[in-house]
């Protein structure tokens, strides 16, 4: 009697490939979003400054075309993110001063050793003014990004943001007329008698279920990826591989910040989920950091040829005497 032929395992695709395709089978891509990150976490720390066709190279094996990408380029020129240098016949792409002041910000909640400590006040922005209701959304929208949550219909807030480059970054996208209809205060220390209402001001003000499922997905998605690195520590990740998966995770990892207020622990769950991404991003990153670096060290180019090295000052941005092995497999 004779069986039926098994079928041929099906072949394990390497973490790292699994998330880059899952990536290239997306339908849409915010393309715009994903060159700031690039910006961000690749092109800063080596001046600033890269030619567009070396941009396009960089980003051709994610299945992002020429088009897309220059498409996308030039209206990051318009939203004054972006201005050109023209060498010769070819251009660099140069951050503007003000899309530099919006990369250092983002770089600091990126790449900060840990969570800020909370001074125990709460900052707040009054909205004092008459807005109509497409200014109050666009206001709402700019503040939620910044990581404000929204007590009724004219209170945002914040555990610790720093008011004055919270009214720059509004100017940086273009709502400088709302600041004279806005008035930004300092709460007194919740030590005085308040703390006991801090938790339920967190509830009203913000969907925090949401976030936590959202940093419970990026842990799902890059946890495999760290614990197959972790089982082979001496296996070499290939360049381009490792420039890529570092960009989708800084890319993802920033798109979670943009949303998280970065409540002190003591208003936070226990197992907040948000904590073990960070470390996460961080202990991945770090291991990611070598093979890329050597990728861009030969295809980031600047208009007239040239390499521009990365800063030593930048070589640090995880450091290694982190705690890392508290996350858990």
């Amino acid at each position: 009697m004779h069986g039926f032929a098994k079928a041929p395992p099906s072949p394990v695709i390497p973490p790292i490939r699994r998330r880059l395709d899952e990536f290239r089978q997306q339908k849409r891509v915010h393309a715009g979003s994903l060159i700031i990150s690039v910006f961000g976490d690749a092109i800063v720390p080596r001046g600033g400054r890269i030619w567009l066709g070396s941009l396009i190279r960089l980003l051709e094996p994610l299945q992002l075309n020429e088009r897309l990408v220059r498409t996308s380029v030039f209206r990051l020129a318009k939203e004054q993110w972006l201005r050109t240098e023209t060498v010769g016949r070819r251009a660099d792409y140069v951050l503007t001063p003000s899309g530099r002041r919006r990369f250092d910000e983002a770089s600091r909640h990126i790449y900060a050793p840990h969570a800020p400590l909370w001074d125990r006040r709460w900052r707040l922005i009054l909205v004092v003014g008459e807005f109509d209701a497409r200014e109050r959304e666009r206001l709402r929208r700019a503040l939620f990004w910044q990581g404000f949550g929204l007590l009724g219909a004219d209170c945002f807030v914040h555990p610790s943001a720093d008011l004055t480059a919270a009214f720059d970054a509004l100017v940086a996208e273009g709502l400088a007329d709302q600041l004279e209809r806005l008035m930004p205060l300092l709460a007194a220390d919740s030590r005085s008698g308040l703390a006991a209402s801090d938790a339920d001001l967190v509830r009203r003000a913000w969907d925090l279920d949401e976030l936590a499922t959202a940093y419970t997905a990026f842990v799902a998605t890059y946890l495999p990826i760290l614990a197959e690195l972790r089982r082979d520590r001496h296996a070499e990740v290939d360049p381009e591989e490792a420039f890529l998966l570092r960009i989708l995770l800084i890319h993802d990892y920033r798109r979670l910040l943009l949303r998280d207020p970065e409540l002190p622990d003591v208003l936070l769950t226990a197992e907040w989920p948000g904590q073990k991404a960070r470390l996460l991003c961080k202990e991945l990153y770090r291991r990611l950091a070598p093979a890329s670096e050597r990728h861009l060290d030969t295809v980031l180019t600047l208009a007239d040829g040239s390499i521009p090295p990365a800063d030593p000052a930048f070589a640090d941005r995880f450091p290694q005497d982190d705690p890392l092995a508290a996350i858990s497999l």
